[in-house]
């Protein structure tokens, strides 16, 4: 019999990129089969249920986009590159509403989640990373393949789909790789771990909740 004692090893703590990836996994399968995102993604809907979507995500990138990097906050919120609320407005004209602010109002799921960015975007730079991880690397990953749906099923045009266009980054998947090593490269205490993880759920759910309204106001439901 071996009697020798074994050493206790702690496992080492996840990286911030798969820590956010493997916690919000139950999140992000929910947001993504909503009736809505399956309709749309099947080929079920049509542009004009795409532009009501596209309406409530200009207003939460609007809201995301609204504060100015500091010099403090973590590297991932600095690339401006990743900005869509132009592109979105662009977007929003090609497909035939110029006049969207005042033609498809926003969802009350819509106006609660850019009010909690605005509110966050202030001063909880950690809390902020959270959705820049859920929007941002959500479009350079399933965003692409939704950009694919919308050509497929809708005869979406390019200039109706400059959203999911990132020119300036080069190959997504190298830029995608130093995205999760900035993620990584942050510096966080076991209650700011916490806090990033509690935020990226909360994330995915506001952005549910705008699914499912949307499937309300569409024949998505």
């Amino acid at each position: 019999m071996d009697t020798r004692i074994a050493s206790v090893v702690e496992p080492p703590a996840l990286g911030v990129a798969a820590l956010l990836r493997e916690t919000t996994e139950a999140q992000h399968r929910a947001a993504e089969s909503r009736p809505f995102m399956t309709a749309l993604m099947g080929g079920k809907l049509d542009l004009a249920a795409y532009t009501v979507y596209l309406a409530q995500f200009a207003r939460v990138y609007a809201a995301l986009e609204s504060r100015a990097v500091a010099d403090s906050d973590p590297a991932v919120l600095h690339d401006r590159r990743l900005d869509r609320a132009a592109v979105i407005e662009a977007d929003l004209v090609a497909l035939g509403a110029p006049d969207w602010r005042e033609r498809i109002p926003a969802l009350p799921a819509t106006q609660v989640y850019a009010e909690h960015l605005r509110a966050i975007a202030r001063d909880e730079p950690i809390r902020l990373v959270a959705h820049h991880y859920t929007r941002y690397l959500g479009d350079l990953s399933g965003g692409q393949v939704m950009a694919t749906m919308l050509r497929r099923h809708y005869g979406a045009t390019e200039e109706q789909l400059s959203f999911f266009r990132f020119d300036d980054l080069g190959a997504l998947v190298p830029y995608k790789r130093g995205y999760r090593d900035a993620l990584d490269a942050m510096e966080l205490d076991a209650i700011e771990r916490d806090v990033l993880v509690t935020e990226a759920r909360a994330a995915f759910e506001a952005n549910t909740a705008i699914f499912d309204q949307l499937g309300a106001v569409t024949s998505g439901d």
